[in-house]
């Protein structure tokens, strides 16, 4: 590996671990980069998961302010996390290849558009809370297996896992975005860490380019928990439709 690819990956890693804090969609940035130098795809990708994992939990600790009194929420969704992190893994490891992605830019734009309609959607669920008399933070029945379908998906490959987590706890939990975006930072970091720690026990990794991709996804990590902190509701709702319409784009480009 030469100084300039080095280097790269190294800003790549900087660049992917601070938009998965702020949204996700990090692997749209180190994926291509990783294939642009001629790493194959399946050690590209089980590589970068391993690498954004450190960048995962930096950002979930950045957001550790908006964690607060969210203990219960988290432990119960992580175990959500945790199983589709399993299934997502052991699926790239078995499947043909090509096999998942096919679905991908679909679950990109439902999760794009969940994004868009979420105020709308996000009221009339507090509306049928208030009806029942349930407690207005409460998760929506559909949040939990919602979540590990995501961690599947995340397992698998991960690209937009963020999106589509912040539009299913956009409508499934009365809360701001700030605090929910905390929950997937640490969601997130729970199906990089899980498929992460399979990948490096039974697949092929590239130690180099996981160090590399490591410490520029801390370094992105510290700068997106300060940058998305910053953002009002409106900006970050608009910073995960752009990423995910670029997400979308990017996959259906030849």
């Amino acid at each position: 590996m030469s100084l300039f690819e080095a280097a790269a990956i190294l800003l790549a890693g900087v660049g992917a671990g601070t938009i998965n804090t702020v949204v996700g969609s990090g692997t749209l940035i180190t994926f291509p980069t990783l294939l642009a130098f001629g790493v194959p795809p399946v050690v590209a990708n089980v590589s970068n998961n391993i690498g954004l994992v450190p960048g995962s939990v930096t950002g979930a600790i950045g957001y550790r302010r908006e964690l607060a009194g969210q203990r219960s929420r988290v432990l119960r969704l992580a175990s959500a996390s945790l199983l589709g992190a399993v299934v997502g893994a052991v699926l790239l490891l078995v499947l043909p290849p090509g096999a998942f992605e096919a679905i991908v830019p679909a679950l990109i734009l439902l999760g794009v558009v969940l994004v868009v309609v979420q105020p709308r959607l996000s009221a009339w669920v507090a509306r049928r809370h208030a009806e029942r008399g349930a407690p207005a933070r409460d998760l929506a029945w559909w949040v939990w297996p919602a979540v590990l379908l995501t961690g599947v998906y995340g397992g698998y490959f991960g690209a937009a896992q963020g999106v589509l987590l912040m539009a299913v706890l956009g409508i499934g939990v009365q809360e701001t975005l700030q605090r929910l975006n905390g929950v997937k930072n640490v969601l997130a970091a729970i199906v990089n860490g899980v498929a992460g720690l399979i990948f490096a026990v039974v697949a092929e990794v590239d130690w180099t380019i996981v160090l590399l991709i490591g410490i520029g996804a801390v370094i992105g990590g510290l700068i997106g928990a300060s940058v998305g902190r910053r953002l009002s509701p409106l900006a970050l709702r608009m910073v995960i439709v752009v990423v995910g319409l670029v997400a979308f784009t990017a996959f259906l480009l030849p």
